[in-house]
């Protein structure tokens, strides 16, 4: 109920949307965590910087610092992950040759500001931002996976806000498609279907490596995310034998986290940049395909 009325005093106007003078799409969901979100931003800020000085703008969650912070600047690191928090570092880092900027605010339209006024921005991609209403956005593009359907409003389930918020988007993906395929329609949204690929392996300097480096080696595979099953099955997917799993919160701190010398790891590219650089240490990196998407933001721009 408390949703629903917040919701209504920003469609009825008497809560207010602030606008940033360059247009801004939203990549969210309705769920607590776990349904690919930092990947299809990082797929949209790589194929859109293509046409556009793009900037990110996030809350930066569990970072170790607080207020407005500017983590890049056109390709420029200026944090470390403490700092930063580690998707805001990751993407930093992974699109350090797109001259992708990165700004973590907990109010966006301040972030927003600053990314387009400060870095220049000329199309700002709020990350994880559905819920954050205090932000006007030209696009609302929603991740939806196949729990979601079926699942209740936290406490007594892991969504943020009723299936009916659907009705705020721009379009619909449906994530996760690799590993749990389903169809989903509501009203007349736009529907699209994220795929993620296996493309490799990434070594702790995010150097490309052949898989064959875990030939004939004990493989342990671990990860601090919003759905960890989705990492593990996606390495079944990909032919990758693993001896032992261990699975983390999200956003896990690995301070005390110490790798076997006798071991390779493998983890995801959001937990490796929190971790000291290591030989045996590898992420699994993937690509993202979601046919027509880019395609459908670009014509509304």
């Amino acid at each position: 109920m408390v949703i629903r009325l917040r919701n209504l005093l920003y469609d009825r106007g008497i809560l207010k949307s602030k606008r940033l003078p360059v247009p801004v799409i939203c990549v969210g969901n309705l769920s607590l965590g776990g349904s690919g979100k930092t990947s299809l931003v990082r797929h949209l800020a790589d194929r859109l910087s293509e046409r556009f000085r793009v900037a990110i703008v996030m809350r930066g969650y569990k970072r170790r610092s607080r207020g407005l912070r500017v983590v890049s600047h056109a390709g420029e690191l200026l944090l470390g992950v403490d700092e930063a928090g580690d998707e805001a570092y990751m993407l930093s880092r992974l699109l350090r040759s797109k001259g992708v900027s990165v700004v973590v605010s907990e109010d966006r339209y301040e972030g927003g500001l600053v990314a387009c006024g400060e870095l220049g921005a000329q199309l700002i991609l709020l990350d994880d931002g559905f819920q954050h209403r205090r932000l006007y956005r030209d696009l609302d593009v929603v991740l939806l996976k196949k729990r979601d359907l079926k699942d209740r409003v936290f406490p007594l389930g892991r969504l943020r806000e009723p299936l009916d918020s659907l009705k705020r988007a721009s379009c619909i993906v449906l994530s996760y498609q690799e590993v749990e395929p389903f169809d989903f329609s509501f009203r007349d949204k736009p529907i699209f279907k994220m795929f993620r690929r296996f493309v490799g392996l990434v070594n702790a300097n995010l150097e490309k490596v052949s898989p064959r480096v875990l030939s004939g080696r004990r493989v342990i595979a671990f990860a601090g995310l919003g759905d960890n099953r989705q990492f593990f099955k996606s390495l079944k997917m990909a032919g990758i034998r693993v001896d032992k799993e261990i699975s983390f919160r999200d956003h896990h701190d690995y301070r005390n986290f110490k790798l076997d010398g006798d071991s390779l790891y493998i983890t995801t590219l959001k937990d490796m940049v929190k971790l000291p650089k290591a030989d045996n240490l590898y992420a699994l990196e993937l690509s993202v395909e979601v046919n027509g998407l880019e395609d459908f933001l670009l014509s509304h721009l």
